[in-house]
């Protein structure tokens, strides 16, 4: 099948009767021409539903591409209301006038600790392995499998035997931001082919980035992006730490805790009404905010992530240099922490800066 597609392309879609799927996409790039093609002869559209474990966008080998004709949806790791069966509002809330609530979550989510989501990640195929040894060998094989099919399928180049390691010193460093010169002396990888293989895990969707937010107001703001790995089951694998463990190291846990904010934000940004982008935001002085929201009119919800189990004044700091920042464009502050389960309503520090527990991410459903 591969052979005939990867032959004669046109001739393969032609073929084809009602509604298709191809899987797999970037094995076949040839195969986007023709359907382009073909769209432009008959646009009903779901013709074709075409997928694959690589961005379709980056292949070097599509010479055209579908603008105007194709609707893109990225389905990352499955969110935590996913996975509870529920449809999270935390993003809408989060730029709406009464802001998030908190709201008890079912006993099946609340059977599950927040260290037990962190090593779990949101893989369907890790999720069903409880066996926490089960678990990281799928993940060992996952990467395994990204990295010596859809990594040589995008680009035919050598050395791929350095990707595993590059890929672990961004686990190390995830929620930093993405200094290339520093990974270049730790992996002894030329910077100019360093920054070609961290652009082929974007691409395969092992790593994500998230830009600086920056402003032409007041203070300097710094441009590097921060980069975490697409599901923190995963990061856990190759960190090595158990459930136990990282309960047990607060240190690395916060970094975990903050990959794992990162990544279901994200995600339910891409179902909500708002859809704001997400960035991150750090002044030169030091001045830093972990995540910043901002919708399409400019309103701005700041939200700073701790995986303490309390929170004090001190912790809204930087949101507070936010909120100076954008003025009345600012919706709220939010500090996000590992909270006991008795905290039943959000906790007010000032004017509209609340704290409330991490799991308001998918409670508030």
């Amino acid at each position: 099948m591969l052979a005939a597609t990867t032959q004669s392309p046109d001739t393969f879609i032609a073929t084809l009767t009602g509604p298709v799927i191809i899987d797999e996409i970037q094995r076949a790039p040839g195969l986007m021409l023709a359907i382009k093609a073909s769209v432009d002869r008959s646009n009903a559209p779901g013709r074709f539903l075409v997928t694959g474990s690589s961005n379709v966008l980056t292949l070097p080998k599509l010479a055209d591409s579908l603008a105007g004709r194709m609707e893109t949806i990225l389905l990352r790791p499955c969110s935590q209301g996913e996975i509870e069966g529920m449809r999270e509002a935390f993003i809408d809330r989060a730029f709406s006038h009464t802001g998030p609530t908190i709201r008890k979550p079912p006993a099946t989510a609340a059977s599950v600790s927040l260290t037990g989501r962190l090593v779990r990640g949101g893989y369907p195929e890790a999720i069903a392995r409880p066996d926490p040894e089960r678990r990281v060998a799928w993940f060992a094989s996952y990467i395994d499998s990204i990295i010596n099919r859809d990594v040589r399928e995008l680009a035919n180049i050598a050395g791929l035997v350095a990707m595993p390691g590059i890929l672990a010193l961004l686990a190390a460093r995830a929620g930093g931001l993405l200094n290339y010169s520093e990974l270049s002396r730790s992996s002894g990888v030329a910077t100019t082919t360093l920054k070609r293989y961290i652009a082929l895990l974007e691409a395969t969707f092992l790593v994500v980035n998230v830009l600086a937010w920056s402003t032409n107001l007041g203070k300097r703001w710094i441009k590097s992006p921060k980069t975490y790995l697409c599901d923190t089951g995963l990061l856990c694998a190759l960190l090595g730490p158990d459930a136990p463990r990282l309960a047990a190291n607060p240190s690395q846990r916060g970094h975990i805790v903050e990959n794992f904010v990162a990544l279901e934000l994200l995600k339910q940004i891409d179902w909500s009404t708002a859809r704001p982008r997400l960035f991150h935001a750090r002044t030169t002085s030091g001045v830093e905010v972990d995540f910043v929201l901002e919708d399409s009119s400019g309103h701005v919800v700041g939200i700073e992530v701790k995986s303490s189990s309390s929170v004090a004044t001190k912790d809204f700091s930087g949101l507070m240099h936010l909120k100076d920042e954008v003025g009345k464009r600012f919706v709220r502050g939010i500090v996000l922490y590992d909270a006991a389960e008795s905290i039943t309503v959000p906790l007010s520090f000032a004017d509209k800066m609340i704290a409330l527990p991490i799991s308001t991410l998918w409670a508030d459903a």
